[in-house]
C-alpha cells in the first residue's frame, strides 16, 4: 500500500489517510521480510552481549554501516562458530524489524568464519589469551613415561591414522592400546575430543579397564577449517588439565594447532607420535644383554680383586724368621769378640807393668802389694766382665722376647686380615649363586611376559575364539568376490585346515535399484 501520496505532503483538509505508529511499523516489517526472506550477510562482529535469558545479541558492521543481529537461546548451542567480537563472519538468517526500538535486525541461525585471514586473526587472539593464563608454560609440561604399559589414542577409528599408529607400535614395541573413537572434524569434533581426554583421566588405575600411562591425540592433515576443532578452547583446556602425559599429533609437520602448545609433547605426524611413545624392543634387548655382560664382569672382578690383594699382602709380609736373623747375627758377633777383648786387655796391662824398672826391695814390697792388688783387680775385672756379659745377655734375651711378641702380633694381625678376607670371599661365593638365580628368574619372567604378549597379539588366539582364515594359492583371501574367482582354497581353523571350493551361483539376483537421492532443500 502507498504510505505517502505521490502528489506531495498532506496539508489541512487533504484526503491523505492517517496511520498509527503500529501500522507503519507493521508495514515496514512486512516489506522487509517479503523483500529479504533469507539472506547471508558478511561483516565484522562487534559488541557481543549474552544476557541471562540465554539469547546472544551482537552487531554486524563494515566500514560504513552497522546492523543489529540476534541468535535465539535454542540456536546458540547449535552454532558451529560462537559470536566473538572482532572476527569477520558470514551470518545466515532472515531480516526483520523490532518495533519497540524502531530498528531492523538479523535473526541469525548460522555463523561461519568469513575467510582464512579472519580465522588466523581469531586463532592468534585466542592463542594469546590462553597463553596469558599460563596454559602453554613449559613448567606445566610433564615428562613422558619411558615404557608405557597402556597407551590411550583419541582419534577416528575408521581412518588411516589409527592403522599407522598401531602398525608402528607393533614394529617398535608391542603394547596395549585403548582407542576412544571421536569425530576429528566438524561441529562435534571439539566436544568429543575434550570428553575423550577427560574420560581417559577419569578411569580408575585399579579398575577393570586400565588407566593409560600415555595419551595420543591424532589426526591426519587437512585444511585450517578441517583442523579447527583442535583450536577450540575446550580442547586446549582439557589437554592442559590432563594428569596423563599427552602427545599431540594433529595434521602434518607444517600444521600447527593450539592443542600442540598445551600438550606435553608435539609430534609432527601420527607415525612420529608412535615412535616417541615407545622405544625399540630390539635395542632394549641388546642393551639388556650388554648390561648383563657388564654385571657378570663386575661380579668376577669383585671376587678377583680381593683375592689378588690378599696374595699381594702375603708377599709383602715376608717370613717371620727373617725378622730375627739380624739380631741373632749381631749377638753371635759380639759374644765371639768379648772373650778376645778381655784377654787382650789383661795382656796389655801385664806388659805395662813389666816395662817399668823397679828396685828389688821396692819391687818385692810392691810386688807383694801389687800382686795382692792385681789379684783383687783381676777379681773385680772378672766380676765386671761377668756383669757386662750378664747384662748383655739379659738385654739380648729381652730383645728376643720383644721381637717374639712383635712377631706374634704381626702374625696375629696378618692372620686376622687373612681370615676377614677369606670370610668376605666365602660370603661373596655364597651370595653369587643366589644373585645369578635371581637374575635368571627375572630374565625368564620377562621372556615369558614377552611370549604371552606375542601369543595375545598373534592371530592364532583369534582363531580359538571362532574365527577362521582363508588361504588361496596366492596368499590370504579377504573378500567373497575374490574367493569366488578361486578354483579352490583352504580354510584355517584353530585345530587345522580344510580344503574348500566356492559354490557357484546358477543365477545371480538382480541388483537392487539405486535409491533416489533426497533433496537437500
Amino acid at each position: 500500500m502507498d504510505l505517502i501520496d505521490d502528489e506531495g505532503s498532506a496539508g489541512p483538509g487533504s484526503n491523505a489517510p492517517e496511520f498509527t505508529v503500529s501500522e507503519i511499523s507493521g508495514a515496514v516489517k512486512r516489506v522487509i521480510e517479503e523483500r529479504f526472506g533469507r539472506v547471508r550477510i558478511r561483516g565484522e562482529i562487534g559488541r557481543v552481549s549474552r544476557p541471562s535469558s540465554g539469547h546472544a545479541y551482537f552487531d554486524l558492521k563494515d566500514d560504513r554501516a552497522v546492523m543489529a543481529a540476534v541468535v535465539w537461546k535454542g540456536q546458540v548451542a547449535r552454532l558451529s562458530q560462537q559470536p566473538e567480537e572482532g572476527i569477520e563472519v558470514i551470518a545466515t538468517g532472515r531480516l526483520t524489524t523490532f518495533p519497540g526500538q524502531s530498528k531492523y535486525q538479523l535473526i541469525a541461525d548460522q555463523i561461519e568464519i568469513a575467510g582464512a585471514g579472519a580465522l588466523m586473526a581469531m586463532l592468534d587472539k585466542r592463542r594469546k589469551a590462553l597463553a596469558a593464563e599460563g596454559l602453554f608454560d613449559q613448567d606445566r609440561k610433564r615428562a613422558l613415561p619411558y615404557l608405557p604399559r597402556v597407551i590411550g589414542v583419541v582419534t577416528s577409528p575408521s581412518g588411516a591414522v589409527i592403522r599407522d599408529i598401531l602398525h608402528r607400535l607393533r614394529d617398535r614395541f608391542p603394547t596395549r592400546v585403548l582407542i576412544w573413537p571421536v569425530a576429528v572434524q566438524g561441529d562435534a569434533c571439539a566436544g568429543q575430543v575434550a570428553a575423550a581426554i577427560r574420560g581417559f583421566n577419569a578411569l580408575d588405575a585399579q579398575g577393570a579397564l586400565p588407566r593409560p600411562d600415555l595419551l595420543i591425540v591424532a589426526r591426519g592433515g587437512g585444511s585450517l577449517e578441517d583442523l579447527w576443532g583442535f583450536n577450540e578452547e575446550v580442547v586446549v583446556r582439557a589437554a592442559a588439565e590432563s594428569a596423563i602425559p599427552l602427545i599431540s599429533a594433529v595434521g602434518h609437520e607444517t600444521d600447527t594447532t593450539l592443542i600442540d602448545f598445551a600438550a606435553d609433547r608435539r609430534a609432527p605426524t601420527p607415525t612420529a607420535a608412535a615412535e616417541i611413545a615407545v622405544p625399540v624392543r630390539a635395542e632394549l634387548a641388546a642393551r639388556l644383554a650388554e648390561c648383563g655382560a657388564r654385571m657378570g664382569r663386575a661380579g668376577a672382578d669383585r671376587i678377583r680383586r680381593p683375592r689378588q690383594r690378599l696374595r699381594d699382602l702375603a708377599r709383602a709380609m715376608g717370613r717371620p724368621g727373617a725378622l730375627t736373623e739380624g739380631a741373632r747375627q749381631r749377638l753371635d758377633l759380639w759374644s765371639g769378640r768379648l772373650d778376645p777383648a778381655l784377654r787382650g786387655l789383661v795382656r796389655m796391662r801385664r806388659q805395662q807393668l813389666q816395662a817399668r824398672p823397679i828396685p828389688a826391695a821396692t819391687l818385692r814390697g810392691f810386688t807383694a802389694r801389687k800382686r795382692h792388688a792385681m789379684e783383687g783387680q783381676g777379681a773385680r775385672l772378672a766380676t765386671i766382665a761377668e756383669r757386662q756379659i750378664e747384662r748383655r745377655s739379659t738385654r739380648v734375651e729381652h730383645l728376643g722376647e720383644r721381637l717374639d711378641g712383635s712377631l706374634r702380633r704381626v702374625v696375629a694381625a696378618t692372620s686376622r686380615a687373612v681370615t676377614v678376607q677369606g670370610a668376605r670371599l666365602r660370603e661373596l661365593d655364597a651370595r653369587l649363586p643366589a644373585a645369578l638365580r635371581r637374575i635368571i628368574t627375572i630374565r625368564r619372567e620377562a621372556l615369558l611376559r614377552l611370549d604371552r604378549t606375542r601369543q595375545t597379539l598373534g592371530y592364532t588366539e583369534t582363531l580359538k575364539r571362532g574365527f577362521a582364515v582363508v588361504h588361496g594359492p596366492g596368499g590370504l583371501i579377504a573378500t567373497a568376490a575374490e574367493a569366488e574367482r578361486m578354483p579352490e582354497f583352504e580354510i584355517e581353523f584353530a585345530d587345522g585346515r580344510l580344503p574348500a571350493m566356492p559354490r557357484r551361483a546358477t543365477k545371480r539376483s538382480k541388483p537392487a535399484s539405486k535409491p533416489q537421492q533426497k533433496s537437500l532443500f
